[in-house]
């Protein structure tokens, strides 16, 4: 514990609660010390638009985190998401000039030529992952290093984000006191902590539905097919009740928490719920099946937003791992009905898993992301290739 390399610390920046997580890494083995969580708001529509308000909840939650866990943080890995998110396959070609033996230095190349297609000059790069090599037009190797070839083809799957919205995360966490070890794409970091590495083989989609972006990743064959941002989220669902019920916006997500299903063929027709009204106001009520069809009909569009997403790559009838879903979303009723009937295919809730001591209050959707994030934290820690202040491209490979 008091070697610093030994603690990964990760802090997940969200529209309604700020999360950070503590762990220890000992002998391979990750191991929860601490957590945090306050409210938080300065984010509009994922967006940042109060940067002070976003760094004074960072440094609350990391706080809390630190006094639970007796140490002291310098350096986190941080979540990104929203709108600005942006995921595309690419690829790039060397040439060795003779056959020869492919090293370390001509992968990176290949790497550094392909990001730097899906680069304009408004966005940053978050993430590149790997997917396959082609070697003298041969496919499909996962690894080319130490093979003969004249030429190789690098495919990978390159994740960037606005250049100005990552600037203001990085400020905000820098204002927080805090230096920055990496910035991870929300969804890659909450599949991170859900999904075991050999379920994404056979083809699986995560949706981490948050409160104003719902981000979308999808594996195959241990590569990286997919990385979007939906735009129907969490925040959909509760204005929908507010205007459809006539109450306030709290009011219908405190309605949307306690009564709310997306399925609403399983609701009773002889239900119905109290809805809050002012004091000095009658009461109201209204048929619970009525309120969830209006859930139902906004879960229906989201899924079928994922649906597009998947034909656009090639994956609408692949994911015989099914779907997995988190983030506060996933706490809905009958989201993974919804889920199935749209995309015909398995569907659970992702808990997090893999960090020894979790507490039982913490197993919730919610905090897959940040613990995700933490598990990356770890990763960047233990890799003695790739310091974790190394410039460039190749510290945001992920293998």
């Amino acid at each position: 514990m008091t070697a610093k390399t030994n603690i990964a610390a990760a802090v997940d920046v969200g529209s309604s609660y700020t999360r950070a997580v503590i762990c220890s890494l000992e002998n391979g083995c990750l191991e929860y010390r601490g957590a945090g969580i306050v409210a938080s708001s300065g984010i509009t529509r994922s967006r940042i638009t109060d940067r002070v308000t976003i760094s004074a909840a960072i440094l609350r939650c990391v706080q809390m985190a630190e006094r639970e866990a007796g140490v002291q943080l310098e350096t986190i890995t941080v979540g990104c998401g929203g709108t600005t998110i942006r995921g595309a396959n690419t690829r790039s070609r060397i040439e060795t000039g003779r056959p020869r033996e492919i090293e370390q230095r001509d992968v990176d190349r290949a790497f550094e030529r392909a990001a730097r297609v899906q680069l304009p000059e408004d966005r940053v790069l978050l993430q590149l992952c790997p997917q396959d090599f082609v070697m003298d037009d041969r496919a499909g190797y996962r690894d080319p290093r130490k093979m003969i070839a004249a030429m190789m083809e690098a495919h990978a799957h390159v994740i960037t984000v606005g250049s100005q919205e990552h600037a203001l995360l990085l400020q905000a966490v820098h204002q927080a006191h805090l230096a920055v070890d990496e910035t991870v794409f929300e969804g890659i970091a909450a599949c991170y902590a859900a999904v075991e590495p050999e379920d994404r083989r056979e083809g699986l989609a995560l949706l981490d539905i948050g409160q104003h972006s719902s981000e979308l990743v999808v594996y195959y064959g241990d590569a990286l097919q997919l990385a979007a941002t939906i735009a129907v989220s969490g925040d959909h669902f509760t204005r929908d009740l507010s205007h459809y019920l006539r109450i306030q916006y709290d009011d219908a997500l405190l309605v949307k928490e306690q009564y709310g299903s997306a399925s609403a063929s399983t609701t009773a027709e002889n239900s119905y719920v109290e809805l809050p009204v002012p004091d000095g106001r009658e009461m109201r009520e209204t048929g619970r099946r009525a309120l969830n069809e209006v859930i139902e009909m906004r879960a229906v569009e989201l899924f079928r937003l994922v649906r597009t997403e998947l034909v656009r790559v090639g994956m609408e009838r692949a994911l015989a791992g099914g779907i997995v879903i988190t983030g506060g979303g996933a706490r809905m009723h009958g989201i993974c009905d919804a889920a199935e009937q749209v995309l015909d295919c398995p569907a659970r809730i992702g808990l997090p898993f893999g960090i020894r001591h979790w507490p039982e209050e913490l197993d919730c959707p919610s905090w897959s992301t940040v613990a995700g994030l933490t598990m990356y934290s770890a990763r960047l820690r233990s890799r003695s290739e790739a310091p974790k202040n190394s410039a460039g491209i190749l510290a945001r490979i992920l293998r």
